[in-house]
Formats: structure tokens, C-alpha cells, sequence
């Protein structure tokens, strides 16, 4: 039997929450398949060869697989429910790949031939309802044992817990920074749990593996996909690149140093064979002066003087080995303005507004200024105001345009009063108007005029 379960490496070729013919439920069941899966690009091709691979790899629960050998000769193909050899009794697991692959990941992992283990038969019905139904225990013996592990003051974790196929044994998992002594805890889990109990620890990235999850550069995590083999990370390692030794940016879901920061490790160390040491100190004529920053990219370097580190001097890194060469000769440079002359950087712009408090406030303050008297002079005018010099000014605009007389482009302008100017007139007028009437809205007048009351018929 099998559960129709795809090994591309996305999570949504999983069998999913739906139950299909097969006897497949959850994703949980099937191993989660998505992780650590290799794309079987010859699934497509016809073997040539007349020697056939007798070996499967199948995937259990998580990230553990394992490969075993078909000594019956079962067709099997990617994603069949197989019942495995194991000690004691079976195991059930989902083939997760078959062909020539096989060898090449046997190679890889340094797996064997003869330690294989072999298959027995595709799972029946009810090998499937027993892996099915040890496999929702789970979750409840894991935090029984979490529970049981701090009644006796023992500092671990409890990871992961995994049952056999055939629930003869379980596997727990654990992380722990010192070595336990657990022969108590197994008396305990045997005497709560009636079954063989194995325990194996793990490291902190290996947790991390199991447990999956989304990393900041949003996608999922390396360990869950695709990295089997964990590299040490140091921070000599964010040193090389130029990062700022942060531990909160720095580290993973795990706790330690990012296994990402070792892919360009090569690159940049490859680059920075041909920079000065960064401790290089230049003998000037005017003093000393340091390297304050590297640019790899560019090919650049920063220099500041001791006594003044404001201003920065950047230098192509070949004018450096000159200028160093030169005080190995006991020669003192020029210094570093005479050098070249300082650009505006956005370092030394940072650094010198880095302590001010109002420097997000003082760039759009002149803007402001202006939105706020053009406000105050539009009030000024009022909506009569307004009016009243566009009437004024709409007759000239007319005369302009509508005016076919060539005589009166000869003749001179009327002068034009700015609005500005007009203000204090028309305000003086309006308080005039003021003492004489009581104050009015004038857009309601306005409103009167243009929509005026119905009359009432029934009155």
C-alpha cells in the first residue's frame, strides 16, 4: 500500500490532513516528507543497466531514515508504506527513494552494504492502524517524560519522542549540556509506559532539525530541508565578513551561531588575501592614522587619524600597499586630506547626528513653515475674499484671450494687486460688516440660494 506521498521538497506534495484510499491521514503519519527529501531527477529515465539497485531508502518520522535491502523483490516506488526489519519486531516506514540514487546517498553517508537491514512486505491494514494509533501517543508520553525528568532534578530536555511501528519500544530524544545519569529515568519510563525504552542524545542543531521552523530570512530552515552535516560556526567567522558581532542577530533557532554565515566564508577569505591586515597603522605628516573599515566589494579602505576620527578617508587598497611600503622605508605620507580630498559620507553623517535628539525632526521643518503661512494667508482672504478676486480676475483673463484687437498688446497692463495685499482691505471691510449685521455663515447663504426651502403645501 502507499500514501501517494512526493519527495520534492515541498511541504504542500505532502499527502496532507485529507485521509485517501490508501490509509494515509495526516502528514504526521507519513514522517513529514518534506524534510531532508532528495529530488529523484531520474524517476523519468529507463535504467539501461541489467543490474538492478536492491536498495530503498525509507524515511520514519522526522528527519531519521535509513536504507534497507528488497531481498524479495517487492515493486516498490516513492511513497509505499513498507514494514521493515528492526530489533525487536518491526518497524513501518514510508520509501522516500529508489534507483541509482540509492548508491549515490549510500556513498555519501557512508552507509554500509552489509549492515542493511531487510524489508519484509508492504504494510497491511494493520500494521497501519497500529503505527497509526502509536503514533497519536506521542504527544501525550512527551510531556509525561518531561514531567517524570523534572521530578528527579535531572537538567534535560525531552525533545522528541518516536514510537516503534509495532509499539514495542520507544525513542526519546533529549538535549542536555552536561552528562545525566539516567538509569532511574528508565526504571521510571519502563514502569509508566510498559515498554522498551531507548534513549539518545542529541545536539542543539539535530534539535532544531526535528523540530523545524522558519528562520529570518524567511524561509524554512536549512537543517529541516536539505543540511545533514553540521560545521562548527565561530564568531571569526563574523569577523571575516564585516558583521557586527550581535548575538541576538547572529544566532538561530537553535541557540548557536547560524550555519549560513559558512556559505560565503570561502569567498571573502579569498577576497580579503589580497587586503592589508586590518590593524595596519599609516605614519603620516600630520599623525597617526588607523583603519576604521573594510569594504570587500569595493576594494577600500578607511582610514581616520587618532587624534580625530570624525572625518574618514577611504583609499583603493593598492595606494595603501603603496603608502605602506613607503613607511617600512622609514617615509612619513602625506596626509590623508592632501591624500584625497573627503567625500560627504553617510558615515561621518551618522556619526555626527547619531547623538542628536531632534535630528528626525529638523528635516521637514522648513516645509512646514511654508504650509503654515500659505494656511494663515488663505484664512485671512475668507470664501467672500476668494470670490471676489477671482471675479476680478476672470474679466482680465478674459480680455486677454478673447481680445482680437493686435492694438492692445501694444498698450500697457493693468497692474495686478497681489492677494497678499488685498487681505487687510477686505478684512477691515468684513469687520465692518460685523458691527453693522449680526455674523453669518456665508456658506450657508450660499446653500440657501442655490437650494431653497421647500414649501410646505399642507401649511
Amino acid at each position: 500500500m502507499s500514501c501517494g506521498c512526493k519527495t520534492s521538497g515541498d511541504s504542500a506534495h505532502s499527502c496532507g490532513p485529507k485521509k485517501t484510499a490508501n490509509g494515509c491521514e495526516n502528514v504526521n503519519t507519513c514522517g513529514n516528507s518534506y524534510k531532508l527529501s532528495v529530488f529523484d531527477w531520474l524517476s523519468n529515465i529507463n535504467n539501461p543497466a541489467p543490474n538492478r539497485c536492491d536498495f530503498v531508502e525509507v524515511r520514519f518520522k522526522n528527519d531519521r531514515k535509513s536504507f534497507y535491502k528488497n531481498v524479495n523483490n517487492i515493486p516498490l516506488h516513492i511513497g509505499s508504506v513498507i514494514t521493515v526489519e528492526s530489533s525487536p519486531g518491526h518497524d513501518v516506514g514510508v520509501v522516500s527513494l529508489t534507483g541509482e540514487l540509492v548508491k549515490i546517498q549510500m556513498k555519501k553517508k557512508k552507509f554500509s552494504e552489509e549492515s542493511a537491514l531487510k524489508i519484509y512486505r508492504q504494510a497491511n491494514q494493520k500494521d497501519l492502524e497500529v503505527w497509526q494509533e502509536a503514533r497519536k501517543k506521542e504527544d501525550g508520553v512527551k510531556l509525561e517524560a518531561r514531567k517524570i525528568a523534572q521530578r528527579l532534578g535531572l537538567e534535560m530536555k525531552v525533545t522528541d519522542v518516536e514510537y516503534q511501528g509495532d509499539s514495542s519500544k520507544i525513542t526519546f530524544y533529549y538535549t542536555a549540556d552536561n552528562r545525566i545519569d539516567f538509569r532511574q529515568l528508565i526504571k521510571d519510563y519502563a514502569g509508566a509506559f510498559r515498554t522498551k525504552i531507548d534513549m539518545k542524545q542529541i545536539g542543539f542543531r539535530q534539535e532544531a532539525a526535528k523540530v523545524g521552523g522558519i528562520g529570518s530570512c524567511g524561509r524554512e530552515l536549512c537543517c529541516s530541508t536539505w543540511l545533514t552535516d553540521f560545521r562548527s560556526v565561530n564568531t571569526n567567522v563574523a569577523r571575516y565578513q564585516q558583521l557586527s558581532i550581535n548575538p541576538q542577530k547572529l544566532a538561530g533557532q537553535c541557540g548557536k551561531l547560524k550555519c549560513c554565515l559558512n556559505y560565503e566564508l570561502d569567498s571573502y577569505l579569498d577576497a580579503l588575501s589580497n587586503f592589508p591586515s586590518s590593524s595596519t597603522t599609516l605614519e603620516t605628516e600630520k599623525g597617526k592614522a588607523f583603519c576604521i573599515k573594510i569594504d570587500v566589494f569595493k576594494k577600500k579602505m578607511w582610514f581616520a587619524y587618532v587624534d580625530s576620527s570624525i572625518a574618514w578617508y577611504d583609499f583603493d587598497i593598492d595606494l595603501v600597499k603603496k603608502l605602506i611600503s613607503k613607511n617600512k622605508r622609514g617615509e612619513k605620507t602625506l596626509p590623508l586630506e592632501d591624500l584625497k580630498q573627503p567625500e560627504p559620507s553617510t558615515h561621518t553623517i551618522d556619526l555626527i547626528q547619531e547623538n542628536n535628539v531632534d535630528r528626525f525632526e529638523k528635516k521637514n521643518r522648513g516645509n512646514r513653515n511654508r504650509n503654515n503661512q500659505n494656511k494663515q494667508n488663505n484664512n485671512q482672504q475668507g470664501p467672500q475674499g476668494q470670490g471676489q478676486g477671482q471675479k476680478r480676475n476672470r474679466p482680465e483673463r478674459s480680455e486677454k484671450t478673447e481680445n482680437p484687437n493686435p492694438q492692445s498688446v501694444n498698450q500697457p497692463k493693468p497692474q495686478k494687486q497681489h492677494p497678499q495685499q488685498k487681505a487687510p482691505v477686505e478684512k477691515a471691510v468684513n469687520n465692518s460688516d460685523a458691527d453693522k449685521k449680526p455674523q453669518s455663515n456665508p456658506n450657508k447663504k450660499k446653500f440657501k440660494k442655490k437650494y431653497p426651502p421647500k414649501k410646505d403645501n399642507n401649511a
